[in-house]
């Protein structure tokens, strides 16, 4: 009986072996067929290190407009639907950090600053001079804030698109009565595996509502190898977000706040725990929030979209499309009479 359970035990490990190693090969070859169905739209730009981000840059015209994503894996796709009506009119860049989608990974902890700083160093490499009009959705708020506390000189107007606020913790917390904070820790299980590929199972990720099509294939694709990058990103919302909060005084620079006019959709609200009722009051607090960050600028507007969930650039398109150029106009206004904002 011993020798027995001996061989079965044998066979199991020996089974397990083929099993890991066909996934393994599988998610080699996934990966490989992600870099050819896939490649990169713009270019790779050295940001130093050995390291290359992804950046997409079309159009031409001044001033140039930077999009900035959300904690999510879907980097310069975020901005799909937007970004070539804005590139008739002027230049548009759209790109991915670190270790999302294209862009290779910082093996150096995460921190907004080091956001800001491959944005930067992205930029002036590539030969995109400033100023420019920031456009950031979700958490892409705070991390514009960091950039702007960084280089605010470069920062000539701002768009938010649902933006994360930095004090949307406590206040989310005291009005649903629990803490939302995004969980990593399923995140990094599925992170520790991506080699395996566990994480090509389908409809396993779903895109956004009313993304265009080429977002849901190309974000599934090269979403394993994103994951990591994300994990760090959900863990470092309470550090992003106190930092951002040293920089929300945006001067008298061109201020477009665009909030949500939906509440948080029932599956939100599963994946948060929390009833209709909690939904509620989550959106009235949200939507406070959202009336701040309208403060902090001298020339600002805040319009609700109607009919409109997180994804704005999405279920909205042509509200940001004509947000972004209504900053855009006032910064060449300002730039064509002579009369240079008076920034903080």
């Amino acid at each position: 009986m011993k020798r027995w359970l001996q061989r079965i035990a044998v066979v199991v490990l020996a089974l397990l072996a083929v099993v890991v190693i066909a996934g393994a090969v599988y998610e080699a070859l996934a990966r490989a067929r992600a870099a050819r169905d896939f490649p990169p739209p713009g270019r790779l730009v050295d940001v130093g290190g050995g390291r290359r981000i992804q950046l997409d840059c079309r159009g031409a015209g001044f001033p140039v407009v930077v999009f900035e994503s959300g904690l999510d894996s879907l980097g310069s796709l975020s901005w799909t639907a937007t970004h070539d009506a804005i590139a008739r009119t002027t230049r548009a860049c759209a790109y991915s950090r670190a270790g999302i989608m294209w862009s290779d990974s910082d093996p150096r902890p995460f921190s907004s600053a080091r956001v800001a700083a491959d944005l930067h160093v992205a930029l002036a490499n590539a030969r995109e001079p400033p100023p420019y009009v920031m456009v950031a959705h979700s958490l892409g708020g705070p991390y514009v804030l960091a950039f702007t506390g960084r280089y605010g000189s470069d920062v000539a107007g701002v768009v938010f698109v649902d933006a994360s606020h930095p004090d949307q913790l406590a206040r989310l917390r005291a009005a649903v009565g629990k803490d939302i904070t995004p969980e990593a820790d399923t995140a990094a299980i599925g992170a520790a595996l991506a080699w395996s590929g566990l994480l090509r199972v389908p409809q396993l990720i779903t895109p956004p509502p009313d993304a265009p099509a080429i977002v849901g294939p190309a974000s599934a694709a090269w979403f394993p190898p994103s994951l990591a990058a994300v994990v760090q990103e959900m863990r470092g919302v309470g550090a992003t977000l106190a930092a951002a909060g040293s920089h929300r005084g945006l001067g008298d620079r061109p201020l477009v706040v665009l909030s949500a006019g939906e509440n948080p959709p029932p599956a939100a609200r599963r994946q948060m725990q929390l009833t209709a009722a909690q939904g509620e009051r989550m959106a009235t607090a949200w939507r406070a929030l959202q009336d701040d960050e309208a403060t902090w600028s001298t020339r600002s507007r805040h319009t609700v979209v109607a009919k409109s969930g997180h994804y704005i650039q999405f279920e909205q398109p042509q509200v940001v499309i004509d947000a972004v150029r209504d900053v855009v106009g006032q910064v060449r206004q300002h730039v064509a009479t002579g009369q240079p904002a008076r920034l903080p």
